[in-house]
């Protein structure tokens, strides 16, 4: 497709909706493609699909990583298929392994032309990506984005979430508040950071690098031993996922301290390692359905309108307070 649209000096988007029999050109410019295409040799299905024919599909991409996190990408997914059914669209789910993402090697369901719009579940790689939205499929970003990306983004609302979960723990009297998780894993962990440090800015507390670590890998003993090392603990901490909140639990109860007697602790999503903890997990709530409805939503919005601005959607959440935060009056560190 790129082949024809650089010999006749036109968009990909235009020759993918000639090729597919989508409105969006006129009848000239289709059939000057739809000739281009025949003596390029380039295969494709001819003609408009009638109404009684495969109305089209849509595929979703992702990581094996990011397919392997069930309780997040599990329920976005149920109403992303729930939400095209109702549109009379079929869903290919595709699974990128770490060959294919560092080959840029694109399934061949890409290929088919049924394919009407991707929608891609956090993130793969940049390259990847872009090799995908090179094909000139509509493509929608879930829980991610970048600024090399031409693409529309569905986005919890992370800056402003994590500052809510920090002012919630400022408001218990915290000044002493660490921050962990990985910035460099997700631009959301980036923006939960900014936000931790707007908080700690709008009400004059000193950010203090030592209680910070962004770079944190989520497993046990690589947080056991950075947070052993300081010499003053924080009295709270903000995590920018419940994995990580699970895991400052374990680690403050094998360093002798008690929640939320001694140390509060927020994390992010509601997932199930919130609720599972003892005591449980005070967290910011994502709605996943929503994600997925808003997603559909878009990539409906963006086949028809494949040359308005690329566009950014930011969905809110909300605070669930439980156990492991609490007014500062019981906490003796304070």
């Amino acid at each position: 497709m790129q082949d024809i649209a650089d010999r006749l000096n036109i968009s990909k988007n235009s020759v993918s909706q000639a090729l597919s029999g989508k409105d969006g050109v006129s009848e000239e410019t289709r059939q000057l493609i739809i000739d281009t295409a025949n003596e390029m040799g380039y295969t494709y299905s001819r003609g408009r699909k009638s109404t009684e024919e495969e109305a089209g599909t849509f595929v979703i991409l992702a990581s094996e990583f990011a397919f392997s996190k069930r309780n997040f990408f599990g329920e976005i997914y149920l109403s992303i298929e729930k939400e095209a059914a109702k549109r009379n669209k079929r869903m290919v789910i595709q699974s990128i392994d770490h060959h294919a993402s560092e080959q840029l090697i694109l399934p061949p369901i890409l290929f088919d032309p049924s394919v009407e719009g991707i929608l891609i579940l956090s993130h793969i790689t940049t390259p990847y990506i872009q090799a995908v939205t090179g094909t000139g499929i509509p493509t929608v970003l879930i829980d991610h984005h970048h600024p090399d990306l031409k693409a529309d983004s569905i986005l919890t609302n992370n800056r402003y979430a994590a500052y809510t979960a920090v002012q919630h723990l400022i408001g218990l009297g915290h000044t002493r508040i660490g921050f962990i998780g990985n910035i460099q894993f997700s631009p959301s962990y980036y923006e939960r950071l900014e936000g931790y440090r707007l908080a700690l800015y709008q009400s004059a507390i000193e950010y203090n690098p030592l209680w910070v670590f962004d770079h944190a890998i989520e497993e046990m003993d690589d947080v056991f031993n950075a947070v052993q090392k300081l010499d003053e603990q924080p009295t709270a901490w903000f995590c920018v996922n419940d994995g990580l909140g699970f895991l400052i639990n374990s680690v403050m109860y094998k360093l002798g301290y008690q929640i939320p007697q001694d140390v509060s602790i927020v994390s992010f999503d509601n997932g199930q390692l919130s609720r599972i903890t003892t005591p449980l997990t005070t967290t910011m709530d994502v709605d996943f359905s929503y994600f997925g409805r808003k997603a559909i939503e878009q990539l409906f919005w963006r086949i028809d309108h494949p040359e308005e601005p690329f566009i950014e959607i930011l969905l809110p959440t909300h605070l669930i307070i439980r156990e492991s935060t609490q007014h500062p009056i019981h906490n003796q560190f304070l």
